[in-house]
């Protein structure tokens, strides 16, 4: 049997039921998304900051909080803040849209805010953790938890590297984002994530799909539903647990195909085929 103290957040691709790429608005209301989260299970959702802007011209963050208290989401994580590490028009944009983020993370008391890069930015380490140092001062200002994505287009690449930012800031809310995808694609062992401390530990987010250099990859369907592909989420929670991991754990899958199901039955497999791999 499944554990019941495990709780799940749908996250913004998944809830919004959208593909990358393919625009970052969500057909569906706000107020939609979430009671279908919250009937297939989910206790967490995800928005993404253009969707925000988005749902804020038709509705304030007071309305937003009443509709996820309403619905008893206990758990909003808002993405996805970039180029917060450089300097000139890009780092002037970046720190709009970081105003706007912790905004919102103050008023829906949000349990992070996601940020990284998708560019394969070129910047010094000194830099990096200068910058991740003042976001994280400014963030605890508004009661704000930082998590860092670490992914293969980020420029932080690796595991040791992005630990040695988080530790060498050595900030009570700021720490990173593990993503299975990620995990399986780089290479990360479960002995390389057991060597982060636990205070470092922001959230782990759960998929499947198909390993490195498997003839089974599809780019169109990159993030399955758990059980799905060839990942080892099972050792991936196992490992985890082992380190007194204790928060909610996010489900991020994604794919064009998806896009096509009802946003009732897209949450409930999201749901059910995630929890599966928690049973004993």
């Amino acid at each position: 049997m499944a554990d019941g103290s495990v709780e799940l957040m749908s996250l913004f691709w998944t809830t919004a039921g959208m593909f990358p790429g393919d625009g970052e608005i969500s057909r569906y209301d706000f107020r939609d998304r979430v009671e279908a989260a919250a009937r297939a299970g989910f206790t967490g959702i995800g928005i993404w900051h253009t969707d925000l802007e988005h749902i804020m011209l038709h509705r304030s963050l007071k309305e937003m909080k009443q509709i996820l208290d309403d619905c008893g989401i206990k758990h909003v994580e808002l993405e996805f803040l970039t180029d917060w590490f450089l300097e000139g028009a890009r780092k002037s944009e970046s720190d709009s849209r970081k105003a706007r983020l912790l905004k919102a993370s103050e008023a829906l008391h949000a349990k992070h805010v996601k940020i990284g890069d998708f560019y394969h930015a070129s910047c010094p380490m000194g830099r990096i953790v200068e910058a991740f140092a003042a976001l994280c001062r400014e963030a605890e200002h508004h009661g704000a938890t930082i998590g860092f994505e670490l992914m293969q287009c980020s420029m932080i690449d690796n595991l040791p590297d992005a630990l040695n930012l988080v530790e060498t800031v050595g900030a009570r809310n700021g720490g990173l984002i593990l993503d299975m995808l990620q995990v399986a694609n780089l290479g990360i062992t479960h002995e390389q994530i057991r060597r982060i401390p636990l205070r470092y530990l922001v959230n782990f987010e759960l998929n499947d799909g198909a390993l490195p250099g498997s003839p089974r990859h599809d780019p169109s369907r990159a993030r399955r539903f758990c059980g799905e592909g060839e990942f080892d989420i099972r050792g991936l929670i196992a490992c985890a647990r082992g380190m007194r991991y204790a928060g909610p754990w996010a489900v991020e899958v994604m794919s064009r195909e998806l896009t096509t199901l009802p946003l009732a039955e897209l949450n409930r497999r999201a749901y059910q085929t995630t929890m599966a791999q928690f049973a004993e």
